[in-house]
Parts: structure tokens; C-alpha cells; sequence
């Protein structure tokens, strides 16, 4: 449907273009002085807005000859023989009114006063629908532009969702790669602890399924994750794990990504607490800050301790999928200071109801 016959505001506004342009059309049939004020009102006012509804047309030629695929020839081809056509009902309009008017005592013979200013009335009725036509062009690569950014911003999003399922499917694998070397290693120790190891982590990623397709999760729900992992790692390193929580109760219910905070506490048990014979300790922290949620994870570590790679898989995912959603808005940091090693985020707040 034509876009100005699709809103009525639209159609008001068009209209109301076309009063300055009435105004112009009468100026100058009055300028030979032929007819008086009143007399090239008449004419001017229902000439224009009959003309204004004639313009219109103008859109399907522009959207049948796009500008873009059409040659030069072709395009003044096709919009000429458009304003030829657009004019010559006009002058014919205009001589049915004069001749309609004439018949009044009011404005009797103006049929006789205006048929001199017919070529006049020719000329501005091409000149006005070229300007309809430039006009139309305008407004269908304007409206090209607005298709070809929602198509690329449509893109960008899947692309976003199809990154973060990606870095997501990393996460179990990765932790379900070192619970299995873990397990193997109990079997021949304590096939006991390596039973109760394996019904907890059938638990924990019976859980982690159960996420399907989800882009986030309550952090209510992740902090439930990360007791079903640690309950799994205690098995293997018993009272050596401690865990302490400092949440801000009105976090709770912000959206985070899943699986989140789960490889940073287990880059924490890898890392720190895998190699201190005594044990140590994994501090989580989340508080509100303004229209942010801020999230800390600490623990304590041997800084002496020779490093079991160069690089892990944890933190790395955490940094890519924070990106990957929330862009500059997030922010994502860690640092060794002294015996304890640092990670904080930071993301924008998403809460469950506005999910």
C-alpha cells in the first residue's frame, strides 16, 4: 500500500504541503491580472488538492524504476510520459472547474479569464509531480537504508546468539573432561568417592541439560549450579574446599548468562586449592551497583607453584560470552595480589520479570 495513504497523520501532512503550493498557484494566475483574489482561489485550492492525489502515483512509477537498475534513458522515459499524462488531466480538471464556475453568478466568465493561463497551469502540473518523483526516490532509499540496517542488525544478533551457544557448549565438556581424569583417579584409591563422585556429577549435569535452550538464568539458579559443582570437587578434595558467600539478596533475581560463574569457581579449585596441600578458600561476592551487578570471585593460591598450563579455557569463556552480549557495557578483569587471585565483572542488570 502507498506509504502516505497508509497513516492518516501521514496523509494530513502531505496535504498540508501542498497549501503553500495553492498559495504559489494562485499568486500566479492572479500576476496578469486577469482575475482577482477570490477568483484564483477558487481555482488554485480543490486544483491542488485534486493534483495532490494525482501526485501520488509518482510512487509506483519510483518503485517500478528504481533508480539504481534503470538507465538514464529509461527513468526520464518513464517519468516524463508520467507528468505528461499527470498534467494533461489537470489543464482538463482545471478547464472542467473554470467552466463549472462560469455558470455561477459569482464568477461568471472566469472560464474566459483563465484560458489564458492553461499553459501555466501545464507547466507548474510537470514541474510538481518531477518534485513528487524526487521526492518518492528519496523516501525509498531512505526506507532501503532502514531495510539493510535491520537485516544487518538482525544478523549481528544471530550471529551474537550463535557465539554464545558456541562458548556455552564449551563449558561442560571442558569441566566434564577433568571430573572424568578425577574419577579415574579415585577408582583405583577409593571406588567409593569415585560412586558418590559420579552420582553427583550425573546430578550436576543433569542440571546443566535442563538449561536447554536458555540465553540466561536467574543468579538464584547459578549459585545452585555452583554448590552441585563444588559438591562434586569436595568428594575428591573433602574439607581442603572452602566456600564463602557474600550476595546481595536483591541480586538474586538478575539475569545472568549460565554457567557463568561455575568456570571461575572452578578455575579456582583448579588452580588454587588443587595445589595447597592445607587447603584454601574460594570467596564469591555479588552486589547491586546502581544498574550494574558487580560480581567478584577470590581465592588463595601458591604464587611459587609451577602453573598446569599456560592458559585455560574458563576464563577466557567467561570474557568472550560477556562480550559477546552485553559488548563495552561489560567488564571483565583478573589479577594475582600476593596469595590471592582476583576476577570481577561487571554487567548490566537484567531482571527475571522484565525476562
Amino acid at each position: 500500500m502507498h506509504p502516505i495513504l497508509l497513516h492518516f497523520r501521514r496523509l494530513m501532512l502531505y496535504l498540508s504541503v501542498w497549501v503553500p503550493v495553492a498559495a504559489l498557484l494562485a499568486y500566479l494566475l492572479g500576476a496578469s491580472g486577469q482575475m482577482n483574489g477570490e477568483e484564483t482561489l477558487v481555482l488554485a485550492v480543490p486544483l491542488c488538492i485534486l493534483y495532490a492525489f494525482v501526485c501520488l502515483s509518482a510512487w509506483y512509477s519510483c518503485r517500478v524504476t528504481p533508480i539504481d537498475k534503470t538507465s538514464t534513458s529509461k527513468l526520464l522515459l518513464a517519468h516524463l510520459g508520467g507528468a505528461m499524462v499527470a498534467s494533461g488531466l489537470w489543464v482538463l480538471a482545471a478547464r472542467w472547474l473554470a467552466h463549472s464556475l462560469s455558470r455561477t453568478p459569482a464568477f461568471r466568465g472566469i472560464d474566459a479569464k483563465f484560458m489564458p493561463e492553461l499553459p501555466l497551469v501545464a507547466g507548474t502540473g510537470i514541474l510538481l509531480y518531477f518534485l513528487s518523483v524526487a521526492f518518492y526516490y528519496v523516501y525509498l532509499t531512505f526506507e532501503a537504508n532502514q531495510e539493510a540496517e535491520a537485516r544487518v542488525m538482525k544478523a549481528s544478533v544471530l550471529a551474537r546468539d550463535a557465539e554464545l551457544k558456541a562458548l556455552k557448549a564449551q563449558v561442560n565438556p571442558h569441566f566434564l573432561f577433568n571430573s572424568l581424569n578425577s574419577i579415574s583417579a579415585l577408582t583405583t584409591s577409593d571406588a567409593a568417592k569415585a560412586r558418590e563422585m559420579c552420582v553427583l556429577l550425573g546430578d550436576f549435569l543433569r542440571r546443566t541439560l535442563g538449561l536447554g535452550e536458555k540465553s540466561v538464568i536467574p543468579l538464584e539458579e547459578e549459585l545452585s549450579l555452583i554448590h552441585a559443582f563444588l559438591a562434586v570437587e569436595k568428594v575428591r578434595f573433602g574439607p581442603r574446599i572452602r566456600m564463602q558467600e557474600t550476595v546481595d539478596p536483591k541480586s538474586l533475581n538478575v539475569l545472568v548468562l549460565p554457567l557463568l560463574l561455575q568456570p571461575l569457581v572452578e578455575n579456582a579449585v583448579s588452580h588454587g586449592i588443587a595445589n595447597l596441600i592445607e587447603g584454601g578458600w574460594i570467596r564469591l561476592t555479588v552486589e547491586c551497583k546502581g544498574t550494574d551487578v558487580a560480581i567478584s570471585v577470590e581465592n588463595n593460591f601458591d604464587p611459587d607453584a609451577p602453573p598446569r598450563r599456560k592458559s585455560g579455557v574458563g576464563l577466557v569463556n567467561v570474557r568472550q560470552r560477556l562480550k559477546a552480549r552485553y559488548g563495552n557495557k561489560a567488564s571483565f578483569a583478573y589479577k594475582p595480589d600476593g596469595e590471592v587471585f582476583r576476577v570481577t565483572l561487571q554487567f548490566p542488570v537484567e531482571r527475571e520479570a522484565a525476562a
